[in-house]
């Protein structure tokens, strides 16, 4: 492979794709600079968008970042480059967590991704509404099994009793963080009222969706204090799907593969017509953690997840690079056509 450039605007659309993906409350924990003498990306954290009780390790923090680095390999591989990428590239600088370089493929590489994912990037949103409780095609569970274990993680179905206790342990997260004031005034925290200019983080209300009126779907409460006259309850499906994302290990390195692999399977599933939205709950929580890696096998549980068919969840906002000034960037935007022009080197 042969090293190769490109110019502003197919920059400016690989860091809008990156940019689009999931974290935890949609805090956006990253940050990017591209090394314009190896044209190479790298992505480090920004710690200050972490969440010091919900995630006091990092490890939700650096699965959203995962995820991110999955985008910006998606849309290298679109414009038919291969996405050289390398985790933790140096141990002197443990803020560095991925770089990503574009190489051009040679004659006898292809599509290194096997499938294009990159439309799915621009529809893929959380969607916390209920979902009809069809089952997933067998091949389908194949296919999402496939893509995280290409990523260095295992991804289980759950069913029956172990899907039972699963959520039984994620209520009991639920039920935790209700009852931890402090807690809940840090997730509160990233929750805004639609009020004045819509902030390029967090979320707004209409995205949080409503709760089980039944109480058997323990969806995350954002607020913990739900306004009826904004998120009435509703019925949800009874034998919701639950899968439960996975890693054979627990350091750093895992975690930032455990996010390429959400990012893989949410992408994939997005591209069969499948939402997704994520129960993150009890894994912030060491005891009901231990209790997930139990039930799933002895695994090191880094979430679980929420399949099947329904409504498309609303966008959520995002920071973008290079966005004009008062402009607000939302998941699903595209970026701007531009005539092309050398692209600045500092940090963005």
């Amino acid at each position: 492979m042969e090293s190769t450039s490109f110019d502003a605007e197919a920059l400016e659309t690989c860091f809008s794709a990156a940019v689009s993906a999931p974290s935890i409350h949609n805090a956006q924990p990253w940050r990017f600079r591209l090394d314009c003498d190896t044209v190479t990306f790298e992505v480090r954290a920004a710690p200050e968008r972490g969440l010091r009780l919900v995630d006091p390790t990092g490890r939700a923090l650096l699965l959203s970042v995962g995820a991110c680095v999955f985008n910006l390999r998606v849309a290298l591989d679109h414009f038919g480059w291969v996405p050289v990428t390398r985790l933790l590239p140096r141990p002197d600088d443990a803020g560095l967590l991925a770089t990503v370089r574009p190489a051009r493929p040679t004659a006898r590489e292809g599509q290194v991704l096997g499938v294009d994912l990159y439309e799915a990037i621009w529809r893929r949103h959380s969607s916390r509404f209920p979902f009809s409780g069809s089952s997933l095609p067998v091949g389908v569970r194949t296919e999402l099994e496939a893509a995280a274990r290409g990523e260095g993680a295992a991804l289980s179905f759950c069913e029956g009793a172990q899907r039972g206790r699963m959520l039984r342990l994620t209520a009991e997260a639920e039920h935790r963080n209700r009852l931890d004031a402090d807690r809940a005034a840090e997730t509160r925290h990233w929750v805004h009222l639609d009020r004045g200019p819509v902030p390029d983080v967090g979320l707004p209300w209409n995205v949080l969706g409503p709760q089980d009126r039944w109480g058997r779907l323990p969806l995350r409460d954002f607020t913990a204090q739900r306004r009826p006259e904004r998120l009435s309850a509703r019925s949800f499906e009874v034998d919701p799907v639950v899968a439960l994302l996975a890693t054979g290990h627990d350091r750093r390195v895992d975690w930032l593969r455990a996010g390429q692999a959400l990012e893989h399977v949410w992408l994939l599933a997005t591209a069969y017509g499948l939402r997704m939205s994520l129960m993150h709950q009890a894994v912030e929580w060491r005891d009901l953690r231990g209790a997930l890696r139990v039930a799933g096998g002895g695994a090191h549980p880094q979430l679980l997840m929420r399949l099947g068919y329904g409504p498309e969840g609303p966008a959520t906002p995002r920071r973008a690079a290079g966005r004009a000034p008062g402009r607000t960037a939302r998941a699903g935007d595209r970026p701007p056509r531009r005539p092309s022009r050398p692209y600045r080197r500092d940090g963005l």
